[in-house]
């Protein structure tokens, strides 16, 4: 008997990554219908900036040019959900943006309030880049020890 599994037919690691980034929508779904975020809920959700279909003005990419973090906590508005993107306006730096993001570009979703994140790979992408924070105006919270992490990589094994 071999130990190698074949390779799957069925694409596993692209179903599970599409469930768990409609966690997000569904999240920032209910945010939108309820006006704004209950208690200390907070959001960092990072995204690959050059990815389809994200739209951020040029200045931020330019200063992010391959990931950046946002934090929807405070000073956010207009978030507007739909079935495979969610828009919102930020400001950085005292200057309003408005950035639109496919869900497929969303690389970590994290809500320090209550130690939640996910984790994802974008197509074609091993690991995401060290980045640095985008530093949007608002206050910056460190995550705790990442104990409710969920991580999902479904790297075939040769």
């Amino acid at each position: 008997m071999s130990d190698d599994l074949p390779d799957s037919l069925i694409p596993y690691d692209e179903i599970v990554q599409e469930a768990l980034r409609a966690v997000v929508g569904r999240v920032l779904g209910e945010v939108q219908a309820s006006g704004g975020l209950p208690g200390s809920h907070h959001f960092y959700i990072t995204f690959k900036t050059q990815a389809p279909g994200v739209d951020i003005p040029k200045r931020l990419i330019e200063r992010f040019p391959d990931e950046m973090t946002i934090v929807l906590q405070n000073k956010y508005w207009d978030l507007k959900v739909s079935d495979h993107h969610f828009e919102v306006s930020l400001t950085f730096n005292q200057v309003a943006a408005h950035l639109s993001i496919p869900f497929a570009a969303i690389t970590a979703f994290v809500d320090p309030a209550v130690n939640f994140a996910l984790q994802f790979q974008v197509a074609g992408d091993a690991l995401p880049e060290p980045h640095d924070e985008a530093e949007n105006d608002g206050p910056q919270v460190v995550a705790e020890d990442g104990s409710n992490v969920v991580t999902v990589d479904f790297g075939k094994k040769k």
